[in-house]
């Protein structure tokens, strides 16, 4: 091998080292941009100054003078929550992607596929009829409700081999089929008061999540992410169907009972702290495929960063749209989502 031909390579190297490195840095600026901003919103605004100010201050890296007042607010309730939706934002948008893979269907995600509805049910069950007497948490019931959920879609579409249609169609039955287990368990044994406090949950909400959430939420999606890019390859087999997976070499039945597994914890966990959020594993997957490619390895990190920007910015638009009132997440993440379900539906139909 030539010297020229060395330095090329090493050349080469440095290069995606540096893009990488200036891809990382600029996706850290802007969602430390985007977080600053959601923490200034609200009752009483905060400057972004203040903002950084208070945040730099309490890591020990500053010693500027902030308001007493402004600083408990970002610390006790807009900082969580902030920081909450961008780890919601990334773990939705990691099971969107995955289970887009996994079903080799573009219109694939927890929403859709009743997912969320199940852990939805799960959630309130806990809540409300207090079944397991406090030995089962919230987490876990939303795990339970979301599993069950998976398997009555696998049942109804017969697997991969009920086709995309017929996959979707499942989701639209256990959709409607969880959602109205859960109306029945609010309107029936929960009072007037829990039934309003459920249902506005049901459609999302960032209000209620402080430290403790963000700690569970960051783990669960933190070790979904590291999953997802170890199993990337994997991804992008399953892409072409489960006889060219396993030609490849892949224990097919282990790798999708574990990314399903994957895409259910974080789905579960997600919906029992801040309810039902849908269209997010939707949208931003296409729009991350659209930008960095379809290899699962660029695509996982690009779908975290994306779903993080979008749900903070999504929880932005909550709180101003209407003044002095806050919208649930959900109807935001909906006037987004439904459209772009429309045109991919479209052009899905189109291609076949």
């Amino acid at each position: 091998m030539s010297v020229t031909a060395v330095k090329g390579g090493s050349v080469r190297l440095y290069s995606r080292f540096a893009v990488l490195i200036a891809i990382l840095v600029a996706s850290a600026v802007g969602i430390s941009l985007i977080v600053g901003v959601s923490v200034g919103i609200g009752d009483m605004p905060i400057p972004l100054s203040s903002t950084y100010a208070a945040i730099t201050n309490r890591l020990g890296w500053t010693n500027v003078d902030v308001n007493r007042i402004h600083e408990t607010i970002i610390w006790d309730y807009r900082l969580s929550r902030a920081l909450v939706a961008v780890f919601c934002g990334a773990g939705l948008a990691l099971s969107g992607a995955i289970l887009q893979s996994l079903l080799r269907n573009p219109l694939a995600e927890p929403y859709v596929l009743g997912i969320s509805a199940g852990a939805s049910t799960g959630t309130v069950a806990v809540i409300i009829l207090g079944l397991g007497a406090g030995s089962i948490s919230l987490s876990a019931g939303a795990f339970i409700g979301a599993f069950a959920a998976f398997f009555f879609v696998a049942l109804l579409s017969n697997g991969a081999r009920g086709g995309a249609d017929q996959t979707i169609l499942a989701g639209v039955a256990a959709s409607q089929l969880f959602n109205a287990a859960t109306s029945y368990i609010v309107t029936t044994s929960g009072n007037a008061q829990q039934a309003r406090d459920v249902m506005f949950w049901l459609l999302g909400s960032f209000g209620a999540v402080r430290w403790p959430e963000f700690a569970l939420v960051s783990v669960v999606v933190g070790i979904g992410l590291i999953v997802c890019l170890f199993y990337a390859r994997v991804l992008d087999a399953f892409v072409f169907g489960d006889e060219a997976a396993a030609s490849l070499g892949v224990n097919v039945s282990r790798a999708r009972l574990l990314l399903f597994g994957v895409t259910a914890v974080m789905t579960a966990t997600i919906v029992s702290m801040v309810g039902t959020i849908g269209f997010v594993g939707l949208v931003v997957p296409h729009a991350a495929r659209f930008v960095v490619g379809p290899l699962h390895m660029r695509l996982m990190p690009a779908c975290a960063i994306v779903g993080a920007i979008f749900m903070v910015a999504a929880d932005i638009a909550s709180r101003v749209l209407i003044p002095q009132q806050v919208l649930p997440i959900g109807v935001v993440t909906a006037l987004v989502g439904v459209p772009f379900f429309a045109i991919i539906l479209y052009r899905f139909r189109r291609a076949s």
